[in-house]
């Protein structure tokens, strides 16, 4: 076993030591071997971290768009040149299959890229005025310090959704990643150095929400929150937030339906329905939470889908032929097992999975064997609350009256699929599907051009495309005057 690394914050554009000496260890969930110790930033660390993040802003926002984008663009050339060490780093304290962590390095690129391509067209406008030779200009503008905070679940990637277009608009940089995952983002801190970004407009500060996450989100100087995570975390910040006031993005939770109709592509369909709950051990924001199938292919969609769970290879994340991971922590195995034999108790039935992987190499990590339930209904608990893990729950749905009716029953309003071939379904959908995103006839998996948000308890605002990258901006009105 490797000797753990010692990690430490990166303010400035250089590793600095925590005030404290107290530290968080980081696991890898599939083997529990100790990765890392990594510094746990105290309130004068996150303040520190902030006041250089705003002594560097003037001169970054002055820059011109292009030559912002230009240290972008060579930070993308370092992410393609490491990508096998970033997604083996993402596999190790993370847990997904390493053919996934790839995926996410990827789509990291492709979030950095977009936002350096697109940074010429943050347009404003001009507007004839309210008196002779008067022209009223609405000038687009940076924020000033941004602060990030991000979840586990893509620890790469999350980073670069705010980090590109947060640094291509003119602003500087503040973030926290995960405390169970941070050695993704400090990995990404280091080639920021290597590709020679000025000082102190990116900086990582480590450690918990409570403290660390706080401190970000309650300091003066931060202008912008950007926050994607669970949705009662997410009401903690917007609530600290208020106090001053501060703009708040907020990318939550999900409870995703799936819905498949009688005339739809059944072999795609099962497919889809697979992918879209079990990459990442199901860890992920727009995962299939709820099957809903109509009934007159409900057999037979039922029989395919049985073949393909039980056909998944559940194991070590860095083999190559390994499906599916671990879970992120032994709290969140359990936690995801208990929603599991409820749904049990409450009348669900076990068609596979539903318990911890057992022997072997099992016993050192946080394997959950892939699940399908069937005969759940609406009322039971697994089909209003997010289960954020490798659960399939089955529902037949009567006709798309009831698919629709079914699948708008939940608070959460992220992302949803539809396979049919109607267009008239297509088309009501549009109007009656209450979700942000919505996949037909595909899997899952969000594009760096699209925009990815959601409603209710799914959160506000919304990242990437143009659309994204606009909320990294403000504006100034101008009466303009000679």
């Amino acid at each position: 076993m490797a000797e753990p690394k010692t990690r430490d914050l990166f303010i400035g554009g250089e590793w600095t030591r925590a005030e404290t000496s107290d530290r968080d260890t980081i696991r890898n969930p599939a083997t529990g071997e100790i990765l890392a110790t990594v510094a746990i930033a105290s309130e004068n660390d996150v303040g520190r971290a902030l006041r250089t993040a705003q002594e560097a802003f003037p001169a970054w926002s002055r820059q011109v768009a292009t030559d912002r984008a230009d240290y972008l663009y060579r930070l993308i050339e370092l992410i393609k040149r490491d990508t096998e060490k970033l997604a083996r780093i993402i596999t190790s304290e993370n847990g997904k299959p390493l053919k996934e962590a790839r995926i996410e390095v990827n789509f990291a690129i492709q979030l950095i890229r977009f936002a350096a391509e697109n940074v010429r067209r943050l347009e404003g406008n001009i507007i004839p005025g309210s008196r002779p030779g008067e022209k009223i200009l609405i000038d687009k503008i940076p924020h000033g310090v941004v602060a990030g905070i991000s979840a586990w679940n893509f620890p790469l990637a999350l980073t670069a959704r705010k980090l590109g277009p947060a640094l291509a608009a003119g602003n500087t940089f503040v973030i926290k990643p995960h405390e169970l995952t941070p050695l993704a983002t400090l990995a990404l801190a280091e080639l920021t150095v290597e590709a020679d970004f000025p000082k102190g407009i990116f900086n990582v500060v480590t450690g918990g929400g409570a403290t660390v996450g706080n401190a970000l989100v309650t300091n003066p100087i931060t202008k912008l929150i950007t926050m994607t995570g669970s949705t009662p975390a997410g009401r903690k910040i917007m609530a600290a937030a208020s106090e001053g006031l501060k703009e708040v993005r907020l990318e939550l939770g999900g409870k995703a339906p799936f819905i498949v109709m009688e005339d739809a592509d059944l072999d795609a369909a099962v497919d889809a329905a697979v992918a879209a709950r079990f990459m990442n051990c199901g860890q992920v924001c727009t995962a299939n939470e709820r099957t809903y199938v109509h009934t007159a292919v409900y057999d037979k969609f039922l029989e395919r889908l049985r073949t393909r769970i039980k056909a998944l290879r559940t194991g070590d994340p860095l083999d190559e032929k390994t499906d599916m991971g671990p879970k992120i922590s032994a709290a969140e195995m359990e936690k995801v097992d208990g929603m599991v034999q409820n749904a049990v108790k409450q009348g669900a039935k076990l068609e596979a999975g539903g318990k911890r992987l057992t022997g072997g190499a099992y016993d050192k990590g946080n394997f959950y064997a892939p699940t399908l339930l069937t005969e759940v209904t609406a009322e039971m608990d697994i089909a209003q609350n997010e289960v954020f893990g490798p659960v399939l729950s089955l529902i037949r749905v009567r006709d798309f009256d009831d698919a629709l009716t079914q699948a708008n029953r939940s608070r959460y309003g992220l992302s949803a699929y539809l396979f049919t071939q109607s267009l008239k379904n297509i088309m009501r959908m549009t109007r009656e599907l209450n979700f942000g995103e919505v996949y037909v006839n595909r899997e899952g998996g969000e594009a760096a051009q699209g925009f990815h948000h959601g409603y209710g308890d799914s959160g506000i605002g919304g990242e990437d495309g143009q659309y994204g990258l606009e909320a990294y901006v403000t504006t100034k009105t101008i009466y303009l005057n000679a």
